[in-house]
């Protein structure tokens, strides 16, 4: 292997871990923990949707923070210190002290936004001179980390254990990763110019004004979709099958579908518009989040988790290079422009189901009436897709840059 695939490799690899930790574990956590939380009496699901608002207010406020960075700063430190302070937060939430769990909630949430724009940013510019998408195989750290932190927790579940010692083991094992790759991130490298170099400046300011708005919307609701799943997805299944051994098996299915779905990704059609596989896959992650409402036994269940799973991370694949498309400059802004609205998107979520438990008694029917709301969101995150391909046809952006194109 030469060097300079060496180097590509570490560059993925590192990535990877990196949103494994920042959102694997920074964000999502929580889920596979909570019914073990439950099931120790500390909290109830009012209290659990209140510590889940918390985080994605965090990361709202961590997402606009990236827009604020000043560009001379060093990515790599930033991804370095949210990599360090996650540990920490995660291994704080073991305390037996109920009163800073909403802190330290919504601190992982700023930590994990920063984390995500920034490692993706760095390793995107780090990739985009190679040939093929090999840049989508950073996205596959997220659903690993779902995956990883959903397997742990059902063997904690299963031997008894409690969620206090679940954080302490998440902590643990994302220290383990951090020291891994830490170094990878302490090396500054001089980064390519990004490959969409001469459409992103001729089209910057058309986009700016009417484009890039409507893309924000559209990934904004992508937020909302998604996130009463994979917020509450454990509890759904435990009310719908409370007594199948498959319990523990939905959530790091939805995280190894995530991982599957980051794979495929490398593999579209580089020249076609990215928007079509916006739209396909929000499309599939609204099927996916509505047939757990139609089909609830343990096959329906487990349909569900591959189809709101398989487009989770493709969706930000998609999304951050079409960021990097059409702005060639300071790309960790415009990234964290689409990510505060996909965090506004999530932080609707959790209220909008205790205002619904709130007024509804039973909470099968509750859980179905946001899950259909989140499922016609991204239906009509998928329509706006379908109306800018038709105010912003893509041969009209594209003509002349073809040449530039190596991959997403």
């Amino acid at each position: 292997m030469s060097q300079h695939a060496r180097r590509q490799l570490t560059v993925v690899l590192a990535g990877a871990a990196s949103l494994a930790i920042a959102m694997g574990v920074g964000r999502f956590a929580f889920t596979p923990i909570l019914p073990m939380m439950l099931h120790d009496g500390v909290l109830d699901l009012q209290v659990a949707g209140n510590l889940a608002t918390a985080n994605y207010i965090g990361y709202l406020v961590g997402a606009l923070a990236s827009m604020l960075v000043p560009k001379k700063w060093d990515h790599t430190t930033v991804i370095r210190l949210a990599l360090v302070t996650t540990v920490i937060l995660t291994a704080l939430m073991a305390l037996p002290v109920p009163s800073m769990w909403i802190s330290l909630r919504f601190l992982a949430g700023v930590v994990s936004a920063v984390g995500f724009v920034f490692t993706s940013g760095w390793c995107l510019a780090e990739l985009s001179g190679t040939s093929g998408s090999i840049g989508s195989a950073i996205y596959t750290g997220p659903g690993a980390g779902i995956a990883l932190s959903g397997v742990a927790a059902s063997f904690m579940s299963a031997a008894g254990l409690t969620g206090q010692l679940g954080w302490v083991t998440f902590a643990a094992m994302s220290a383990i990763m951090s020291a891994l790759i830490l170094g990878v991130f302490g090396r500054r490298t001089k980064l390519v110019e990004p490959f969409y170099v001469g459409t992103a400046r001729a089209a910057s300011g058309k986009v700016l004004g009417a484009e890039m708005p409507l893309f924000a919307m559209a990934y904004g609701l992508a937020g909302f979709g998604y996130i009463i799943t994979a917020t509450y997805l454990p509890v759904i299944a435990k009310n719908a099958i409370p007594d199948s051994p498959l319990l523990t098996v939905f959530w790091p299915l939805f995280g190894i579908s995530a991982v599957v779905g980051s794979l495929l990704a490398a593999k579209v059609k580089k020249s076609a518009d990215a928007r079509l596989y916006l739209i396909g896959s929000y499309l599939l992650q609204a099927a996916g989040v509505a047939l757990s409402v139609v089909w609830q036994d343990a096959l329906g269940l487990a349909a569900s988790s591959m189809l709101v799973g398989i487009p989770f991370t493709a969706i930000s694949f998609f999304a951050m290079n079409e960021v990097r498309r059409i702005r060639s400059t300071h790309h960790a802004r415009h990234m964290g422009l689409l990510t505060a609205m996909f965090a506004i998107g999530q932080i609707m979520g959790p209220p909008a189901v205790g205002a619904i438990l709130r007024h509804e008694a039973n909470v099968d029917v509750a859980f179905a009436l946001a899950l259909g709301i989140a499922s016609i969101a991204l239906v009509v995150g998928a329509a706006i897709f379908v109306a800018m391909i038709v105010v912003f046809p893509a041969e009209r952006r594209q003509a002349g840059t073809a040449k530039h194109v190596s991959g997403y």
